[in-house]
């Protein structure tokens, strides 16, 4: 008889379907940590600009977030246009990937909440580094046991895994600056996500 774990998991329409689902709450769920100000006193203009402008720095997260879970998106998306096979494997590292796409709200609320301390940024770029992590051995446990077909292998591969490499070097690089000041953290990794996401510098001949 053929053992349970040769026929489990060999569908990557179930990831894809599954990852568009996850993706798509916790995507909602970010926006939920923005809680409208309440005022128990005669609300004026200036009070309610003054409560609006309170919210900026749980905003700017919020953007960093979405930034986050949609170049997470684009680059699951991209392994799985190649990838045309699956196995158990297979389909228990991208349920780990998608368990930290599940936290991201968390990680979000936290440093929203504490956007002065270090230690949120370290636990904002951890959520981070785990999605990166997941990914790259998605990619390489697919081309290893030949889920990319040879020809693809020669044009997508490198690409693929130099982006990934690149792109949590640079995420560590920005996480870094909270020792010199919090928001200048927050700013340049959303400006290297949006480098990412639209190809501003450099590698639009390469893997943008």
């Amino acid at each position: 008889m053929t053992p349970y774990n040769k026929l489990a998991g060999q569908s990557t329409g179930r990831i894809e379907a599954l990852s568009d689902a996850v993706f798509a709450v916790a995507m909602t769920l970010l926006v939920l940590e923005i809680k409208v100000p309440e005022f128990h006193e005669k609300i004026t203009d200036k009070k309610l600009m003054s409560g609006f402008l309170d919210l900026m720095p749980k905003f700017l997260v919020y953007f960093l977030s979405f930034i986050t879970a949609g170049i997470f998106w684009v680059g699951q998306s991209a392994q799985f246009k190649y990838i045309k096979n699956s196995d158990r494997n297979i389909t228990w590292f991208n349920l780990l990937f998608l368990l930290f796409i599940s936290v991201l709200p968390f990680s979000t609320a936290f440093l929203g909440d504490h956007i002065s301390s270090k230690f949120s940024i370290f636990l904002y770029w951890l959520n981070i580094f785990l999605l990166g992590t997941m990914l790259y051995i998605n990619w390489e446990y697919a081309r290893k046991n030949n889920f990319i077909s040879e020809e693809m292998k020669e044009t997508v591969y490198s690409p693929l895994k130099r982006r990934m490499i690149w792109s949590q070097i640079l995420y560590f690089a920005g996480a870094l600056l909270c020792f010199i000041n919090i928001y200048l953290s927050i700013i340049a990794i959303i400006a290297i996500q949006l480098n990412q996401a639209f190809a501003f510098i450099g590698n639009k001949k390469q893997d943008a």
